[in-house]
Formats: structure tokens, C-alpha cells, sequence
């Protein structure tokens, strides 16, 4: 059995994609956020990038497992009891499947990801 072809991941060779979040989330500014996927794999669920996030703060509740890389910029993540964490570029990371807080982008930041979102199993009694 053949694996599949080595991806090779060169920033210019993906296009980006840039968005708003939504209203209810946003706790302060408007803060545009982009996305470069370099990677999904065919289950949707393990993911790989480059994201910016434009000066703001929001809510954030994870539910994936996410790995990062600060390049440039910084930003300050709160959990709901008020712990922060700064980040600045050169900072790598792991925000747990669970996290729940908010994060704020104090100057614009970009990060590299790397992000496994487990598949829910429905179960029918």
C-alpha cells in the first residue's frame, strides 16, 4: 500500500481567506480575522495554516485540541478565571480541546496551527 505524496508548505502558495466573527462573540473593536489552510485532511478533522487576527477581543470556546506558533505580534488569552497568558512572536503553545475564555489581539498577530478536531460519535439509544 502507497501513502500519500509528501505536502511540502510554502506560505505563497496559498490564498488567503479573511472574516468577520460573529457580533455576539466580540467583546471589543472588529477585529478581521484571515486564514491560510495549507492542509485538511480527508476527514476534516486535523487541519493546518496560518491565521491573523486584526486588534480586538472575543470569546473563544474550544473544541479542538490546537497547537500554534506566534510569527509576529502579540496577543493576551484569558481564561474564565481571569488567568492571561501574553504572547508574543517566537511562542509556541497548546490551547486544550475544553479552553474557554477570551482572546485579544493586542497588535495585529499572526500564528502558524495545527489543529485536531475529534469527530462526535452519535449514539442512539
Amino acid at each position: 500500500m502507497s501513502l500519500p505524496a509528501l505536502r511540502l508548505l510554502n506560505d505563497a502558495d496559498f490564498s488567503a481567506e479573511s472574516y468577520q466573527l460573529p457580533a455576539e462573540k466580540i467583546l471589543r473593536g472588529k477585529p478581521t480575522q484571515t486564514v491560510w489552510m495549507h492542509y485538511s485532511d480527508p476527514s476534516g478533522q486535523f487541519h493546518v495554516g496560518v491565521w491573523r487576527g486584526e486588534i480586538g477581543k472575543w470569546q473563544v470556546r474550544y473544541t479542538e485540541d490546537e497547537w500554534c506558533e506566534l510569527l509576529d505580534g502579540e496577543s493576551l488569552v484569558c481564561d474564565t478565571e481571569g488567568h492571561c497568558t501574553r504572547l508574543i512572536a517566537g511562542m509556541r503553545f497548546v490551547i486544550p480541546r475544553g479552553f474557554v475564555g477570551t482572546w485579544e489581539v493586542v497588535q495585529t498577530t499572526t500564528k502558524r496551527f495545527v489543529l485536531y478536531e475529534r469527530a462526535e460519535q452519535c449514539n442512539e439509544s
